[in-house]
């Protein structure tokens, strides 16, 4: 364990000029854009931030950090602004991740967080805006050197599937995941033709164990297996989508964790093995397994646990600091299996010199 940790800060310090970040997503990798844009599902009231920073809220969905902020200090960057920060300097990066994107807009929602396609129009502004600040050839290096993160995907189908019966009746479960997918393959090429060249693409968590879904289980007890039936097939497609896009586009280079699913599926169902106590119910929120989203935005009625590096689930929907931390340092140094032609580390994304 000791060596391991040594291990992990003397790659950190060893490495020098790191490349920009962009984060798209949503409320797992937001960092306070929906503090701008809607007046609920919002993350800036307490007990939101309580464990980070100044302990205020930030308009993060946890506890305190997020998993960006963490490879941001990796990276030895400053924290990246959200897009909607006002004055924000997007020099090292911008998130546009919004609380409640989906990949898959449908077509009579009307929501006012920045879904996957509106984040990549808001990426071209900042594109702008670096050419202004940089000029032309620093800005095309500068985008063409940072890494792209995407983590998106889990309300296209807890929302926009599960809870919508009319989609479920249009289209079977594999039709709507290849839809899925085919937008988050265009947002991909899409980014590739702005300059982007490298990308560390998140796959979904065991989505039937997040606690709102597992109070929606028909089956009363355990996971809701129709809701991680849907990731796995979601993570399946997405590596197809993956080395299909390797052997065409010569000059991208994907990270794409495959063990993330049972990463954390293993920390769910053994949580005393990794140093928890609970994996199943969140540390705030209400009704069965904390599942009723009520945690902070001035509710009165949530219920909020002593400690929360105790627990695998903060609220409802989000997981502790702790789980984005240990799976940040996951992320930065566990190689994921070789699919295609290539495998990268984010480490190995950001500096060049460490590159396999």
């Amino acid at each position: 364990m000791l060596l391991n940790s040594i291990f992990f800060l003397l790659s950190i310090a060893s490495t020098v000029n790191a490349a920009a970040l962009f984060i798209f997503g949503d409320s797992l990798v937001d960092t306070g854009n929906n503090n701008y844009i809607i007046p609920h599902n919002r993350a800036n009231s307490i007990p939101y931030g309580h464990n980070a920073f100044s302990g205020e809220p930030t308009g993060r969905f946890s506890d305190g950090r997020v998993i960006v902020d963490y490879i941001a200090e990796y990276a030895k960057l400053p924290l990246i602004p959200p897009f909607l920060q006002p004055s924000a300097d997007f020099t090292h990066g911008a998130n546009f991740a919004s609380g409640g994107a989906v990949v898959l807009p449908l077509s009579d929602q009307e929501t006012l967080v920045m879904d996957l396609p509106a984040q990549l129009n808001h990426f071209g502004d900042v594109q702008k805006l670096l050419r202004n600040k940089l000029g032309e050839e620093e800005a095309k290096d500068m985008i063409e050197e940072a890494v792209y993160l995407i983590s998106i995907g889990s309300n296209d189908y807890m929302v926009n599937y599960l809870g919508n019966p009319q989609m479920q009746q249009k289209y079977n479960p594999e039709m709507y995941v290849s839809m899925v997918i085919a937008n988050l393959t265009n947002a991909i090429l899409d980014l590739y033709d702005k300059g982007a060249r490298k990308f560390a693409i998140l796959n979904l968590s065991p989505l039937g164990c997040i606690p709102t879904l597992r109070a929606m289980n028909p089956d009363v007890s355990g996971c809701f297996e129709a809701a991680s039936a849907l990731a796995l097939a979601h993570n399946h497609a997405l590596k197809t989508v993956l080395v299909n896009t390797l052997h065409r586009l010569k000059s991208i280079k994907f990270s794409n964790p495959e063990y993330s699913y049972n990463w954390l599926n293993n920390r769910i169902m053994n949580p005393s093995k990794y140093g928890f106590k609970d994996g199943v119910n969140a540390c705030c929120g209400s009704g069965e397994y904390g599942g009723i989203y009520s945690c902070g935005d001035n509710a009165t009625d949530f219920k909020l646990c002593d400690n929360a590096n105790e627990y695998i689930w903060w609220d409802s929907y989000h997981p502790t600091q702790r789980i984005h931390e240990q799976f940040a340092k996951a992320l930065w140094n566990q190689l994921p299996p070789p699919f295609g032609l290539r495998s990268y580390t984010l480490r190995h994304l950001f500096f060049e010199n460490t590159r396999l």
